[in-house]
């Protein structure tokens, strides 16, 4: 077999793994009078405070103020506060690794709004949002987005990025991973957050980058957009609509030479820009050299022999005006530590429903077709170590079939404990689930951008099991650290599969 050069971002995959002969170097000691600030302020600008709008409306009360006052708070919002001598830490709607809290949300609004047309920057710490520029700027946001149709019929849309140093301070160049499952779970909220307050949400990740850095008056070395967000009515208009295409491809990257340790975040994410509307059309059509490998079979690991186990739909019910939805995003926090104690099948069922089968929920008022960028590109895997009438060991989850099929079989609660960079919560947790992607196969279809898609899909999923864990009692945590080759090993995932993101659930001490 022939050599064959990878892509840029399976370049960056590869440069930022753990290894356990490795780790101790790449674990470099925190400098901690370089500690980023987790919030952006403006000196200048009108503020708009929305924390009087949380509140049930009265009489003349804004009802739209109040949803979108809402809608922010369940997104990012400040949910509890820990007491440190020297500053307090704030903790928010949706978790971060380190709690390093990478994301801006941007909230841009068109003449016809109840707010007045401009750019704010959704204020964290104190529910607000300040203007940062006051004009008509819709033109702009639909050209950078390629005119996306979405934007045609909505009129307020917001705008997530990264703040990348936020991150690398701790993570170092493998925050880039790091920082879209941080807006995965962020776009999780978003999308189920609209929901609650009569939105709904299209999410966009087809954007000309510059244009759109230009638009925030960003600095693209320290900041950059990930996802737009076309927020529609739906108090005002029918917006009936199928969900519009929200991903394109970029250019595919192999001159990328020698990266320096310490450029290859800021490296990745400029080669997976979009730099203009030829180039993107041009991309439609993929190259000989990103030929994709073939399709996997539809129904995988689907062996006579093997031990197969099918779960039933397990809904969870979130009561009128999914309120109780509402109470478990403000509730969320990540577990510190597991008791070891076992959890039911039908809890795992319950989890693994709600994640991946949207719509058994469309009863209960939540969108059949959330706003993946594109889910059939993350696979899972589940290392099964204390469920109730589930034999130990690691099982493909067959999504469309809603069934556990066997690959490997043994305890690996012990494994697990070292591939989670020996934490505890790897070993003490009853599941342990694997999202992982066929990154050639992804780069064929998308180009270098496919790995922000991946990341924000799986953090996304990530955040849907956080939610469905919460709301049963259970606790539940994402890792973003783990020795990346020895996961396939030992579970044995196919090695083409390179995992993205991890997520524990257990019973919590």
């Amino acid at each position: 077999m022939g050599f064959q050069q990878l892509s840029l971002a399976q370049h960056y995959h590869e440069r930022t793994k753990y290894a356990p002969e490795t780790l101790a170097q790449q674990a470099a000691p925190l400098d901690w009078s370089r500690q980023p600030s987790p919030f952006k302020t403006y000196p200048l600008g009108s503020v708009f405070s929305l924390k009087s709008f949380l509140e049930p409306a009265k009489g003349s009360a804004h009802p739209y103020w109040q949803r979108l006052s809402r809608l922010l708070y369940c997104t990012y919002g400040i949910t509890g506060v820990v007491p440190y001598p020297d500053q307090p830490f704030y903790m928010r709607a949706a978790p971060s690794a380190g709690g390093l809290y990478p994301a801006e949300i941007y909230v841009l609004t068109r003449n016809d709004t109840a707010i007045p047309a401009g750019i704010y920057n959704y204020q964290v710490k104190d529910h607000a949002l300040v203007q940062v520029w006051q004009s008509y700027c819709w033109s702009a946001l639909q050209a950078a987005c390629l005119w996306h149709p979405a934007l045609e019929r909505t009129h307020i849309a917001l705008v997530v990025t990264a703040v990348f140093y936020r991150s690398a301070w701790r993570y170092g160049d493998r925050a880039y991973r790091r920082i879209c499952l941080d807006i995965g779970h962020l776009l999780g909220n978003v999308e189920l957050a609209a929901n609650i307050h009569d939105f709904r949400a299209h999410f966009i990740g087809g954007f000309v980058d510059a244009q759109m850095n230009e638009l925030l008056y960003l600095d693209p070395e320290q900041e950059g957009v990930l996802a737009v967000v076309a927020l529609a009515n739906l108090l005002a208009v029918d917006e009936n609509l199928s969900p519009f295409p929200s991903v394109l491809p970029s250019a595919t990257c192999y001159d990328y030479g020698a990266i320096a340790s310490g450029e290859l975040l800021r490296a990745c994410h400029r080669a997976s820009a979009l730099t203009s509307s030829e180039i993107i059309y041009s991309m439609q059509t993929p190259s000989p050299r990103a030929k994709a490998p073939p399709e996997p079979p539809a129904s995988k690991y689907n062996f006579p022999f093997g031990l197969r186990v099918s779960l039933s739909k397990t809904i969870i019910h979130w009561e009128t005006n999914l309120a109780a939805l509402q109470q478990t995003i403000l509730q969320r926090r990540s577990t510190r530590q597991y008791s070891g104690q076992g959890i039911e099948v039908d809890q795992l069922a319950a989890l693994l429903t709600f994640a991946y089968h949207p719509q058994d929920y469309r009863d209960q008022g939540l969108d059949e077709c959330p706003s993946f960028f594109d889910p059939t590109l993350v696979e899972t895997f589940i290392a099964v170590t204390r469920v109730r009438a589930l034999e130990e060991g690691c099982y493909y989850y067959a999504i469309a079939e809603h069934e556990l099929r066997q690959i490997r079989f043994k305890n690996f609660q012990e494994p697990l404990h070292f591939l989670c960079l020996n934490q505890d919560l790897g070993r003490d947790a009853a599941v342990v689930i694997f999202h992982t992607a066929n990154l050639e196969r992804a780069i064929a279809r998308y180009g270098e951008r496919a790995y922000r898609y991946l990341h924000m899909d799986a953090g996304h999923l990530g955040q849907r099991l956080n939610l469905a864990a919460t709301a049963l009692g259970l606790g539940v945590s994402g890792i973003g650290g783990f020795f990346d080759d020895q996961v396939n090993d030992l579970l044995g995932i196919p090695p083409e599969e390179a995992v993205l993101y991890i997520t524990t659930v257990g019973k919590a001490a």
